[in-house]
């Protein structure tokens, strides 16, 4: 029997029986929708936990901090592992590093004055001439750090302005424009005899970053030297970073695939060494398990259904007995019977993958819609989704259900095509 022929026939017995194979069907969609909603919920709640980690943006970076001794007690100075232009070498000289970008904080207190409004940030220092090169955008200006008392400020900066004048019951002020002003930033700091020192830079917002909801949020970067400029007067000298060492660095690398092992190679050295990536592959673990649950408590719908398709087919060889013992009759083999049967169990449960992967689309949409509704009126930022449907999952979910109908029809399959010719011409 040639193919085109098999499946024509499969198609016209499938017609004839319409109602019985809908409903037999109508299990399998059901139980279809039942995975594709149950994934797809996985799905999106591991999109939405990794969508708000910190420093999600940037997977194939790692920051470093100095390694501490594990001790309850006073900490030696000499047990601390500092990060230091040495280090700095050794971590360049790793495989899979592009780059360590060194961030030195103004190791002092600061007051940032514009106009009457005050507020705090950190200032910090990159050996950078342009902050693109870690990742981040220009909202408003430009990256570049390479001019003198210039500064480029994070998306929170305008924040956390306060007017240290305003009365109780007074309208708290408005967040400042600081794209082009002139920051007042007093640096002060205080002498051995408990005398305070203040020394005030004016320093031009020349740049305003994007949101990254992380820590380049808080911050204002300029020039590296600037800082070092500024941490020398604290100190009353120049600083010698081969003893103090740097408060903490990037070290960038060329793909996320190798930051988790670099990550290692650091944090065996002595060092802190923390990566987003390392968060994000426990998420995916987790919500990876969670989809396999989903998706097994849709199976059990797929299992009642299949019963339903092996009672469908095992009724239609009763009713068939004689129609079989005639195709027999006429020529055609066990194998012929046993490709028709299992035929047409594979067709009920591709149509039931078809429509239950519809149903289950519209379901993830509905849900969708709802919980945005909620969210709305919950006054929940961000463009957060209840389900998403991964690429694989239409082909998966279609190639499931029919594998599911194959199987719940190989036994029936078999009674027919072991069928003897003769008795099956002589049942009524």
């Amino acid at each position: 029997m040639r193919l085109t022929d098999l499946v024509s026939l499969i198609i016209d017995n499938l017609k004839r029986r319409k109602g019985r194979v809908v409903l037999t069907a109508i299990g399998v969609i059901i139980g279809t929708a039942a995975v594709v909603t149950l994934v797809s919920l996985g799905d999106g709640l591991k999109k939405n936990a990794t969508s708000q980690l910190w420093g999600i943006n940037d997977l194939s970076s790692v920051q470093v901090y100095p390694g501490y001794p594990e001790t309850s007690g006073p900490i030696d100075e000499k047990d601390i592992k500092k990060i230091t232009p040495d280090t700095i070498k050794q971590f360049e000289g790793m495989p899979g590093v592009t780059k360590v970008i060194i961030k030195q904080m103004v190791n002092a207190g600061i007051s940032i004055k514009l106009d009457q409004l005050e507020t705090w940030a950190s200032l910090t220092g990159v050996n950078l001439s342009d902050l693109s090169e870690m990742g981040v955008k220009a909202r408003l200006g430009i990256t570049d750090l390479s001019g003198k008392n210039t500064v480029v400020v994070g998306s929170a900066i305008k924040k956390n302005f306060y007017d240290p004048n305003q009365r109780p019951g007074d309208e708290p002020p408005e967040e400042p424009d600081l794209m082009g002003k002139i920051l007042k930033v007093e640096v002060f700091k205080w002498t051995p005899d408990g005398q305070e020192t203040r020394k005030t830079y004016r320093l031009e917002v020349v740049g305003v970053l994007e949101e990254t909801r992380g820590e380049s949020d808080y911050n204002m970067y300029m020039n590296f030297d600037e800082v070092n400029k500024i941490n020398d007067w604290v100190a009353g000298k120049r600083v010698d970073y081969s003893k103090q060492g740097y408060n903490s660095v990037t070290v960038k690398a060329t793909s996320p695939d190798v930051v988790i092992d670099l990550a290692k190679q650091i944090s065996d050295l002595g060092f802190q060494a923390h990566t987003p990536q390392s968060a994000v592959q426990g998420i995916n673990s987790f919500f990876t398990i969670m989809q396999v649950v989903f998706g097994g408590v849709g199976a059990i719908a797929l299992l009642v259904a299949a019963i339903g398709i092996a009672n469908t087919m095992a009724m239609a060889i009763l009713e068939r007995t004689r129609e079989i013992g005639i195709m027999k009759a006429i020529g055609a083999t066990n194998n012929n019977i046993l490709s028709i049967f299992l035929g047409e169990a594979a067709g009920i449960g591709f149509l039931g993958g078809i429509g239950g992967f519809i149903l289950g689309w519209a379901i993830c949409g509905i849900i969708n819609i709802f919980a945005g509704s909620y969210l709305a009126s919950q006054s929940a930022g961000g463009t957060t989704i209840a389900t998403s449907i991964p690429f694989w999952l239409p082909l998966f979910s279609i190639a499931f259900a029919t594998l599911v109908g194959l199987i719940s029809g190989l036994y029936p399959a078999l009674s027919a095509a072991t069928l003897v010719p003769v008795n099956a011409l002589k049942y009524e």
